[in-house]
């Protein structure tokens, strides 16, 4: 009862002090915070530039791939910015009509694969031979609606041919074309029949050499232009 009483008489007194510690007003509390959150965001970024800066010298200061000649009469369209590149060339008729001929387009990608090294007990049998999908598409002026593609790989030093189609272009796509067999189910006399064909319209090893040492020039400078645009955008 006695400390009942003595409640009841601090009672009148009681709001005249605080319950709890001050609290700090919003914008008080909200400038160190901000302060130290914009000092680690600029710490963030100068460390992320610096790093982008390290890798654009390291790839300035690797030896550029040469720009190699395209085998005639093939020309290069230059796609920069894009991890693929497109070769285009006239063929004359072989019929000796005169007026129809074909148009030989090659689409070739980055290097997209690689084969490890043969072994041979413990030994390795070099170094890794990489890969590049292209796609081979004739078409004549008497009928463009037409195309005869060929889906092949280029090896360093061969040009291999996977798979053999037509396709129609302008009307709906199909949901999936029958493409045939593999290449390699064909016939032998099938094989070497379109072999030749292509080889005739340029599409050989040598053009499988050329796109191997083309896309190592295009990727140094793919590579270049893409860590300069993280660069300018980081910047920003």
């Amino acid at each position: 009862m006695a400390l009942a009483r003595r409640l009841l008489r601090l009672r009148p007194h009681l709001g005249t002090f605080p319950l709890s510690s001050p609290t700090p007003s919003p914008s008080r509390l909200l400038r160190p915070r901000t302060y130290i959150s914009d000092m680690r965001r600029s710490a963030f970024v100068d460390r992320l530039l610096r790093s982008v800066r390290s890798e654009i010298s390291a790839v300035e200061n690797t030896v550029t791939p040469p720009s190699p000649t395209p085998p005639a009469p093939f020309n290069v369209e230059e796609r920069p910015g894009e991890p693929w590149a497109r070769l285009r060339r006239v063929f004359p008729a072989a019929d000796g009509e005169g007026e129809e001929e074909e148009e030989v387009r090659v689409d070739a990608t980055l290097v997209d694969g690689a084969l490890p090294p043969s072994r041979s007990g413990s030994d390795t049998g070099g170094p890794p031979r990489f890969h590049i999908s292209v796609k081979v598409e004739v078409s004549k002026a008497a009928r463009p609606g037409l195309v005869l593609t060929f889906e092949c790989s280029a090896w360093p030093d061969e040009m291999e041919v996977r798979s053999v189609f037509p396709v129609r272009r302008g009307g709906p796509a199909s949901v999936q074309q029958f493409v045939g067999p593999q290449f390699s189910e064909l016939d032998e006399e099938m094989q070497n029949a379109l072999r030749d064909y292509l080889e005739q319209r340029g599409v050989t090893d040598d053009l499988a050499a050329f796109l191997h040492a083309y896309m190592a020039k295009k990727e140094h400078t793919e590579v270049t232009r893409w860590l300069k645009n993280i660069e300018r955008h980081i910047k920003k």
